[in-house]
């Protein structure tokens, strides 16, 4: 038996994925930040998330110190 018979060539490529979010199919290794280290690149170990959404879904959620900005000097 021949390695060449043990896989197919479906395997060895990466296909593309639909994101969860926008719902645009996108090349997976391009489009999708892998978020496992795995011993090879499979997709499985790829997000469901494509990179622009996560950028948006993180800018968005990130707490605006708002403290900060409207601090005046106490008036004692």
């Amino acid at each position: 038996m021949e390695i060449e018979d043990q896989f197919k060539f479906g395997h060895l490529l990466l296909y593309d994925r639909q994101c969860r979010t926008c719902k645009e199919i996108k090349n997976l290794i391009d489009g999708f930040y892998r978020i496992r280290k795995n011993r090879g690149p499979t997709a499985s170990s790829f997000s469901y998330e494509c990179k622009e959404c996560t950028i948006k879904r993180v800018v968005s959620s990130r707490m605006v110190s708002k403290v900060l900005d409207k601090w005046e000097y106490p008036d004692w």
